[in-house]
């Protein structure tokens, strides 16, 4: 499970992201200002910092130089601000990705999972277990009640990211991003073919499903059989 550590002054928008990002499985620390998150950044390193740069004590991009200073941890910069110079100015400075407010819980999760996986954090380590299906990311193994799947690679791929956000809905935009590696869109049929190839080898169908769960027009959910 990857560590987050949220630095954010607004108590309503701090307390909302951490439930959101706690329910996609990462373990979330707050902090409501600047010196405050460096504290706990250097009393224990986070495996990302998710970081706003309106902080009441000191400017984000400061601190973001500070923390760049000593550490090469990912840092996601999540902001209201979208000027196109101040962006360019802060991903320079050092930031891994950049977000601007509003956005949704899964769309900061799936950048979160992207910054750890070009860092090699620990988002890929771990085996992930929904009821009797087992997958091994590091190994690439999917079991299902103790038989292993025989799984394409981009089969494995697609089960692999349902599992890291079990039980939470997954958008199609989402999974053609993160799966497919095409974050401007494609084809929703591509989603719909390796989905039924995967549900034929988890033992299930569209209108009889045990695991993946389709919800029209949202998106696709990996659950455990009730």
């Amino acid at each position: 499970m990857a560590t987050v550590l949220l630095i954010e002054d607004d108590q309503r928008i701090r307390e909302l992201v951490a439930s959101r990002l706690a329910g996609h499985g990462f373990a979330v620390r707050t902090a409501e200002a600047g010196l405050q998150g460096l504290e706990s950044l250097l009393a224990d390193p986070p495996d990302v910092v998710v970081l706003d740069l309106g902080l009441p004590d000191i400017d984000g991009v400061d601190l973001l130089r500070m923390i760049r200073t000593g550490h090469d941890l990912p840092i996601v910069v999540a902001t209201a601000r979208d000027d196109e110079a101040e962006i360019v100015g802060v991903l320079d400075a050092g930031a891994d990705d950049y977000v601007v407010k509003p956005f949704s819980a899964e769309h900061l999760a799936a950048r979160l999972r992207a910054v750890l996986r070009r860092s090699g954090g620990t988002a890929e380590a771990g085996l992930l277990v929904v009821g009797e299906l087992e997958i091994d990311p590091a190994g690439r193994v999917a079991i299902l009640a103790g038989s292993q799947l025989d799984l394409t690679r981009r089969e494995f791929d697609l089960l692999e990211h349902l599992a890291r956000n079990a039980g939470t809905v997954v958008s199609r935009a989402d999974l053609l991003a993160q799966v497919w590696n095409q974050p401007y869109g494609g084809s929703d049929k591509t989603i719909d073919v390796h989905l039924s190839w995967l549900r034929r080898k988890l033992g299930e169908t569209a209108d009889n499903p045990r695991y993946l769960h389709t919800v029209r027009g949202v998106g696709v959910k990996l659950a455990p059989p009730e």
